[in-house]
């Protein structure tokens, strides 16, 4: 063999060689991409049947499974506010087969309650993937409530401090905190009336048992629609199409905004390969025509946003509502 057939060879076997070791560099990134469940999914849910979040997880689930080729079912658990869900999904093998839905309140409020007992550390036992649905919140009011706008809302609160009520779905709930930072805003006294479900707090609204609730728009809807509620302003930075010339609370106090959401998390440990896929299939699903128009439908709208996007807007969340829940002393002991 010439020296100069020798050389070929060997620069020959040195790009086979190269190649392969590329190729085992390239592996894990393409693995990152190519992930896919290899059997059935479980979405956790830890809200009644029927309710808005079981709505959501069920408008989720289809898409996905046609999106990453397996079933996508829905698992109810209610119990402890959506903890005895979460704490299945923590106690889940961290392998992308088992997702839950979890709260704003869960993920934000609940762990800085003084004197609540959480069964899971939800900063260390959950891995955050998606924001999928921000829920319209919105002031309402009984019917027979002595205001029918803001302004009148906080006239009457001040001329007659402590005479209004307002409901909430427990104490350090959402709805208690949104009433507590419109009560300090507005610098009124209103007086906190605890229901331990949303349901009762509705009917005893409706009755005028209770003169008001900031709460999520899903939940009452049907009642507002029907005229037994009385809609006063949405609490966030946007109105609701679906009530149309409702104004919100901010035109009056432009400190104030509120919204509650959903997000999709996973057991702790989730490997980059698997978030990253879950991640992807969530924004195609969350950017379907078919999926906007159902969640506005629900009285929600597409949150959407990387995992980094979703850690953000929880650690914002947990840092305004920290403030609030030292400033109004919510306390469970």
């Amino acid at each position: 063999m010439s020296s100069i057939e020798h050389g070929k060879r060997r620069l020959m076997g040195l790009a086979v060689a190269g190649g392969a070791l590329a190729s085992l560099r390239l592996r894990p990134a393409m693995a990152q991409a190519e992930w896919r469940p290899a059997t059935v999914v479980r979405l956790i849910n830890g809200f009644s049947p029927g309710g808005s979040a079981d709505q959501l997880c069920r408008v989720l689930a289809q898409p996905l499974a046609a999106r990453l080729g397996q079933p996508v079912i829905v698992e109810t658990r209610t119990g402890s506010g959506g903890f005895v869900a979460a704490s299945a999904v923590a106690r889940s093998a961290a392998d992308g087969h088992t997702l839950g839905l979890a709260t704003m309140g869960m993920l934000t409020i609940s762990s800085q309650l003084r004197g609540l007992s959480l069964p899971l550390d939800v900063q260390k036992d959950l891995t955050p993937i998606c924001g999928v649905a921000g829920i319209y919140s919105l002031l309402v009011a009984s019917p027979q409530a002595p205001f029918r706008d803001v302004p009148e809302l906080i006239a009457y609160a001040k001329a007659n401090p402590g005479k209004l009520s307002y409901a909430s779905t427990g104490i350090g709930s959402a709805p208690n905190l949104a009433a507590e930072l419109f009560r300090s805003q507005a610098g009124v006294n209103i007086v906190h009336i605890p229901y331990k479900g949303g349901s009762q707090a509705v009917v005893d609204l409706i009755a005028g048992r209770v003169d008001m609730l900031i709460g999520n728009l899903p939940d009452f809807l049907p009642q507002v629609r029907g005229g037994q509620i009385r809609p006063i302003a949405f609490a966030g930075e946007r109105a609701a199409p679906e009530l149309p010339g409702v104004p919100l609370i901010k035109q009056w106090l432009p400190g104030y905004s509120v919204t509650n959401w959903f997000g999709i998390v996973a057991p702790a440990g989730l490997k980059p390969d698997v978030l990253q896929a879950w991640s992807q299939a969530l924004q195609q699903v969350l950017a379907e025509p078919d999926t906007r128009n159902r969640m506005t439908e629900l009285g929600m709208e597409i949150m959407g946003g990387s995992p980094q996007a979703f850690l953000e807007r929880i650690d914002q969340d947990r840092e305004r509502w920290s403030a609030v829940i030292k400033s109004a002393n919510i306390t469970l002991e």
